[in-house]
């Protein structure tokens, strides 16, 4: 007859518990939920997520990029095919232009000594088509850009690998500015990691402002940017162009772009003057930030940097 008088004992216990924990989460909880929300905007201001880079992937938002050539040689002039497929596996054969291009294929060594911006060829099965300066051996990143008709802006990225002895070169060490034909271009501008950057680029020829830059495929200029630890592929926006009021043929060419960690990176600008394209070769350094919130995977912006 006695367990009934300690169950009486315990259930009051359980009582006493139960409204203590609840005095203690009154307390010391969350005040309300407008506090909690005004918590949850305050963070989102300060984390304003960047556009990622592109290039990392083969395959993305349904799109992949069919490199079909075999195993090459070395070969200065060396064929390369490739498709973009769908989602079902069949080659696309429909693209939007973008600067005055259905694609632009950047090809670059793996160890950033060698850069080709192409554009082939397609025909009516959805096979594009080029020569590849694949003149020295190793290995190399092929980056098509693209826009599907009725589909994302994509950068998709594959690998080619050219028989031979490969001898890989050091990445030159940073620099402000470079030299190509006769001409010097001027780097300006201090990028930080994760944070909107203006960069730029100041054209002369034999120590002459060039003031009568020719626009190329649409620009005064187009850069590409890669990061040198993983080849990521940045897309750069040139900031007005040929036809703007604001906008003049040189010497200087502005660009905008995030760099989405800190490291270092290859910057490639070719720029047309006197009916001649000449590429500038950069090696950028990038400051660590506060902000190293940059995604690394799906994007779907239409800017490109070419």
């Amino acid at each position: 007859m006695r367990t009934a008088p300690r169950i009486a004992a315990f259930v009051a216990a359980l009582a006493v518990v139960f409204v203590a924990s609840m005095w203690v989460g009154g307390s010391f909880g969350p005040e309300d939920d407008a506090a909690t929300e005004q918590h949850s905007a305050a963070h989102e201001d300060r984390v304003q997520p960047a556009e990622a880079p592109g290039g990392l992937q083969v395959t993305e938002s349904g799109y992949t990029l069919d490199v079909t050539q075999p195993l090459p040689s070395a070969n200065r002039e060396s064929p390369l095919e490739f498709r973009i497929l769908d989602q079902q596996g069949s080659p696309v054969t429909h693209f939007d232009e973008t600067h005055e291009k259905l694609l632009h294929l950047i090809v670059v060594r793996n160890d950033l000594s060698a850069f080709q911006h192409l554009h082939p060829v397609l025909d009516d099965r959805g096979t594009w088509r080029t020569p590849v300066d694949f003149g020295r051996a190793g290995d190399y990143r092929v980056f098509a850009d693209f826009v599907p008709t009725g589909g994302p802006a994509l950068t998709l990225g594959a690998n080619v690998h050219v028989a031979g002895r490969y001898s890989p070169v050091p990445l030159p060490a940073a620099d402000m500015s470079a030299t190509v034909d006769d001409y010097t271009v001027a780097l300006s501008g201090t990028p930080k990691a994760g944070e909107a950057s203006t960069l730029t680029l100041t054209v002369n020829r034999n120590g002459v402002p060039v003031d009568d830059l020719q626009p190329y495929l649409g620009a005064y200029g187009h850069l590409v940017a890669l990061r040198a630890a993983d080849l990521a592929y940045l897309h750069v926006h040139p900031m007005g162009g040929p036809g703007d009021a604001g906008t003049r043929p040189g010497p200087a060419i502005e660009f905008h772009t995030t760099f989405p960690s800190a490291g270092q990176y290859r910057l490639f600008l070719d720029f047309q003057h006197r009916d001649a394209v000449h590429t500038a070769e950069f090696t950028v350094s990038v400051d660590p930030s506060a902000r190293q919130d940059v995604p690394t995977h799906d994007h779907s912006e239409a800017g490109h940097g070419h």
